[in-house]
């Protein structure tokens, strides 16, 4: 092994490997790993960074799991009371791989300015809830606190204040429809406290953040009513499994929904990016390997009389085989070592300074995200290394076809 690992860098290095013809395909063929290598971790880290960022904030305003009254059409408009007093709440130990589970209640409403007006959905949420995608979302002004008693403290989108001229410390009057016949709607004065920005402008344009005891005494609910339970799953990928198993736990009165069928749409789009990524990788690969065994056969031809050399000194064609193997073994690893350098360097400037926007109307994000994984990235560099050095192992069969004496005299 040794005596071939040094032939096979002796054919590397040698002045007149590098004048040679096979020196400018050699290079072409580095040149194609470098780029399948940059536009693989690309695709991969914004293919799944996209995916895992959409999840995150249709998650945000809805939960994984949502459990509510089993005549409640899980609409954003009304909801049919159900009771807080459940063996599954507050700890929802009873299935595995729940994360958190938090309260809410949904009532349309309609904003209504000295200008303008808008028609909104108020989410109200309780002393449970987790802040922690908003605290993301969040562009001004700070996040309201529903922990004590009832207040009139909003969180508003960026795109509703913008259109309403609504901005921190505005007074924001919502009017909702009275259930008694006969009567004029009911108007709260809320007050902003923060705008967000989601950049899911489904969402933005129509959800604003509320202290569910307003809803509650709206609908003239007492304190441990509320119009559904908010589930959050350790694994998205085990939602479906989970979400049977909560259904299974509910009981006959509540019924369950994942955001998986809820928002089916959206994730049979962001299924198709699975596809995309292992047709971009396969494509990607395909092209280098051509380029890697164009330039082995190049070499291999080139060096025609070393091989007969070696073949009259008793070295079997396996030998002579792994000495090229080496070589592009060796070539391989160059061309992915620089792809990397660069895949991962332009991926580092897009995560900290954001140069590549993205339409938000039709991606759902404002710029391309960027996901880093180890497990990814590694397994994507050595399935890369390993399928290139298979389908090199054709072409160097033909060096067991070389026979020695033509060899050697081959000019």
């Amino acid at each position: 092994m040794n005596l071939e690992f040094f032939l096979a860098r002796r054919i590397i290095s040698s002045k007149d490997y590098k004048s040679s013809v096979s020196a400018p395909i050699i290079k072409i063929a580095i040149t194609a790993i470098i780029l399948g290598m940059v536009v693989m971790l690309v695709s991969i880290a914004t293919g799944v960074g996209l995916q895992k960022k959409i999840k995150e904030k249709v998650s945000a305003f809805n939960g994984d799991i949502i459990i509510t009254n089993f005549d409640t059409n899980f609409s954003n408009d009304s909801q049919i009371p159900i009771s807080k007093e459940q063996d599954f709440y507050p700890e929802f130990t009873s299935v595995e791989g729940i994360k958190h589970i938090q309260v809410s209640a949904l009532k349309g409403g309609v904003i209504r300015t000295a200008t303008d007006f808008e028609g909104v959905v108020v989410k109200g949420v309780g002393d449970d809830y987790n802040w922690e995608f908003f605290e993301d979302f969040l562009v001004e002004g700070k996040l309201p606190n529903f922990s004590g008693s009832i207040n009139d403290e909003l969180l508003i989108s960026e795109y509703l204040a913008n259109r309403l001229q609504l901005t921190i410390g505005d007074k924001a009057p919502t009017f909702f429809l009275n259930a008694e016949e006969g009567k004029r709607p009911r108007n709260i004065g809320f007050t902003i406290v923060g705008i967000y920005n989601s950049g899911f402008l489904e969402f933005d344009e129509q959800f604003i953040i509320a202290d569910i005891k307003q809803i509650q005494r709206l609908n003239k609910w007492d304190e441990n009513q509320i119009g559904s339970f908010e589930v959050f799953v350790e694994d998205f990928n085990t939602i479906r499994e989970t979400g049977n198993k909560v259904y299974d736990e509910v009981g006959s009165t509540l019924d369950t929904q994942t955001i998986r069928d809820k928002y089916g749409s959206i994730f049979e789009w962001l299924d198709l990016f699975d596809f995309n990524i292992v047709l971009i990788i396969g494509i990607m690969i395909l092209v280098a390997s051509i380029n890697m065994i164009t330039a082995l056969l190049v070499l291999i031809l080139e060096r025609t009389q070393m091989i007969g050399i070696l073949k009259a000194l008793g070295s079997s064609d396996w030998a002579v085989r792994k000495i090229f193997l080496y070589n592009a073994m060796y070539l391989i690893g160059k061309g992915l070592f620089w792809g990397n350098v660069i895949g991962l360097g332009i991926l580092f400037i897009q995560k900290q300074f954001k140069l590549f926007p993205l339409d938000p109307t039709t991606y759902y994000v404002t710029e391309a995200p960027v996901y880093f994984d180890v497990v990814h990235i590694l397994l994507l560099n050595i399935a890369t290394f390993l399928l290139c050095l298979f389908f090199l192992l054709v072409p160097s069969y033909l060096i067991s076809k070389i026979s020695p004496v033509k060899a050697i005299r081959f000019e």
